[in-house]
């Protein structure tokens, strides 16, 4: 096997699409460590993929899985070019898939919506749960963080290859939607009290402030995750991962009760 040169160029260009505006300009994105990478490849279009000559060794049957020649690199080159604090053996640079699907899907099916979530490792595990709910498609609004972030793509544990995502203005996406839009409040009604349906929008806010005053007009389903024991004190909030996780939990619940009749 013949292996391509490392270039200082080539360590330029993959460190540069630690900017999410460079990864915009380049249509590319990176996905670092053995699992991250081994969840990832062919899945999406893979432009240059990074190793050691250790890690070339022993994982021979992914280079052959999809017949592309790796640039074998040094530790130092990988810790040069990572995102991260502890950088692995193995970089791969894939092109960013194309981010557009019809928002009246979500009359078929969940749809998850990200209003200003802003944390990598947040939108991460959001799509990791989305994954294991069979959520395929989400939205992303335009001040969230981005999905191709290294972080992101690390933190979804490779169901970002499963999820498709759509980034945009939310509120003008939402005003073309005719389904139930669902939303997690304070002041909502009990989600195991409340009737949910097997399709529509799940928004879910921000860290700090929650759903956006913008976004909230549209939402006609305002869900609230009880505490317990009621009236106990409790934490002031749950996480906006862990509270996906339970709402997407409640809704396919009631799917599978009324598949069992």
């Amino acid at each position: 096997m013949r292996y391509m040169e490392m270039t200082a160029a080539l360590r330029k260009f993959v460190l540069s699409l630690s900017s999410a505006r460079k990864r915009r300009e380049e249509g590319a994105f990176i996905a670092e460590g053995t699992k991250c990478v081994c969840d990832t490849i062919g899945y999406f279009s893979l432009r240059y993929l990074f190793a050691t000559e250790n890690w070339i060794s022993e994982h021979k049957n992914v280079c052959n899985s999809v017949k592309f020649t790796p640039i074998i690199v040094s530790k130092k080159d990988i810790e040069r070019m990572s995102a991260l604090s502890t950088p692995s053996e193995v970089i791969a640079v894939y092109d960013l898939p194309e981010s557009s699907f019809d928002v009246s899907i979500a009359s078929e099916e969940l749809v998850i919506a990200l209003d200003g979530v802003q944390d990598p490792g947040n939108v991460g595990t959001i799509i990791r749960a989305a994954d294991w709910f069979g959520i395929r498609h989400l939205i992303l609004s335009e001040d969230s963080a981005d999905a191709f972030s290294p972080k992101t793509v690390m933190a979804s544990m490779g169901a970002i290859s499963r999820v498709k995502i759509l980034r945009g203005n939310l509120q003008d996406l939402l005003s073309e939607s005719s389904v139930n839009v669902y939303g997690t409040f304070l002041d909502g009604q009990s989600i195991y009290q409340t009737q949910l349906s097997p399709s529509g929008i799940i928004v879910m806010g921000n860290e700090g402030r929650g759903i956006s005053n913008d976004v909230e007009k549209f939402v006609n389903k305002r869900l609230l995750i009880p505490s317990f024991p009621p009236n106990s004190v409790t934490s002031e909030s749950l996480n906006v991962g862990m509270a996906t996780s339970i709402v997407l939990s409640e809704f396919r619940r009631r799917q599978i009760m009324d598949l069992n009749g």
